[in-house]
């Protein structure tokens, strides 16, 4: 028996929270390591569809306990709304089942705010990054400025004046940069005043709590946002969200030592998506990126953007075995490729006349980079709801055996349709 960690190998939307719920089933303990609500997970049990946005995915399976690590940014009001609505579809969320580190920082409206009006005043210079507006960034920058607001300090009110005064002298400098009225003290005070009795209940030492449970042999699942492409570090930066991604953040994010992750998972999309701005060598925006997108559903389940599709990019998820440590992939959405009539994989990139086997890091090279493919042939019958390898077409198993060759790193699950049992196991990552 191992714990699990669930990362994305590209740019998020791979079907984590699919895979995610699949896995909780065997977890004692679920939790949420980097991000905020930001990145969206679907999962559809019982034909019954749940949306998260903060929450980890094991919080609507009865019996499972959902922890929110200090890696997490934390909008108060996004958690106490998403529990509503959670509630609304009869999963109850109590302090019996979510636990929110002690020392994760909270996001405020001021964070939000300085949000919106940066992305407008890069739009206006066509310098846009591409954010969900929802605060992430401006936190993470107060977190690592050390005038951060943390979960621990709604529970001392009184002593919070001088904290609140430190973050309004940063945040009504910038303000007045981009001529907005400044955020009085008294704003910030009641805005947390009012939300502190709501969270305050939730609040736990996570790293004891993961300590006490790891001794105990529980399983712990790791769920990971966005993917390892938008990493801080890793990604297409500047085009990257505010945290780091990659799985040996699960440790950092959570405050349990490295040596304890177990199993690396990686979500794998059987084809590229990306939302937003920034480089995706293998985008098609022709009929074929228009198919995939139709029938894969390609819609962000935050924001609702429309994502970009395109081929497989064997390059760019090899780069991601590499960087996270991955032990075995879920491939998913395999069942979208069905009867197209050729399939390409990008093997590597052209850079100037030179063939290189990975992405480089600089911006203007990204940009200049075109993909060099090998083309499979593709399979006319349905792979939809396949749950075993003999319900595959022969030319399905040839592409994901080709992929599995390509990137280093074997199949562990395959997906074959959104509802959870749909799912092709080859290696229980538990059991590995």
């Amino acid at each position: 028996m191992t714990n699990v960690v669930v990362i994305g190998s590209q740019w998020g939307d791979e079907g984590k929270g699919k895979i995610v719920d699949w896995l909780s089933e065997r977890a004692d303990i679920v939790v949420r390591f980097q991000g905020g609500h930001n990145a969206g997970h679907t999962l559809v049990i019982d034909g019954v569809s749940y949306k998260l946005s903060l929450l980890p995915s094991g919080v609507v399976r009865p019996g499972k306990k959902a922890v929110i690590g200090n890696g997490v940014v934390v909008d108060p009001h996004a958690l106490i709304a998403e529990i509503g609505r959670l509630k609304d579809q009869g999963v109850e969320v109590t302090p019996d089942n979510l636990r929110i580190a002690e020392n994760a920082t909270l996001i405020l409206s001021l964070h939000r705010e300085l949000d919106g009006m940066r992305e407008d005043a890069a739009s206006n210079s066509g310098t846009k990054i591409g954010t969900t507006r929802r605060g992430i960034g401006p936190a993470y920058e107060d977190k690592v400025g050390r005038r951060a607001i943390r979960v621990m300090d709604l529970a001392d009110l009184d002593a919070l004046g001088g904290k609140v005064e430190r973050i309004l002298t940063h945040h009504n400098a910038l303000r007045r940069g981009f001529g907005a009225v400044e955020v009085e003290h008294k704003t910030i005070m009641e805005e947390l005043s009012s939300i502190a009795e709501r969270v305050l209940p939730f609040m736990d030492s996570v790293w004891r709590l993961l300590d006490i449970e790891r001794r105990k042999g529980s399983r712990i699942l790791f769920e990971g946002a966005q993917g390892s492409l938008l990493d801080i570090d890793h990604g297409t930066y500047p085009f990257v969200t505010s945290s780091n991604t990659v799985a040996g953040q699960a440790a950092a994010g959570s405050g349990m030592g490295p040596g304890s992750l177990g199993y690396i998972l990686g979500i794998t999309k059987a084809y590229t998506t990306r939302v937003g701005e920034g480089p995706f060598p293998t985008e098609l925006t022709d009929e074929i990126g228009q198919f995939l997108g139709e029938k894969g559903h390609e819609f962000g389940t935050v924001t609702g953007r429309k994502r970009r599709c395109g081929w497989f990019d064997a390059a760019l998820v090899r780069q991601s075995v590499a960087t996270n440590g991955i032990t075995g992939i879920a491939l998913t959405k395999l069942d979208v490729l069905d009867g197209l009539e050729e399939l390409k994989i990008c093997v590597g990139y052209k850079l100037d006349g030179q063939e290189i086997d990975y992405l480089p890091a600089a911006q203007a090279a990204q940009a200049r980079v075109e993909p060099i493919y090998i083309t499979l042939e593709g399979w006319k019958e349905s792979t939809v709801g396949a749950r075993k390898w003999a319900d595959l077409p022969a030319q399905a198993i040839k592409y994901v055996r080709q992929v599995e060759e390509l990137i280093g790193a074997p199949v562990a699950l395959l997906s074959t349709s959104p509802e959870r049992d749909d799912t092709i196991l080859v290696t229980d990552p538990f059991e590995d």
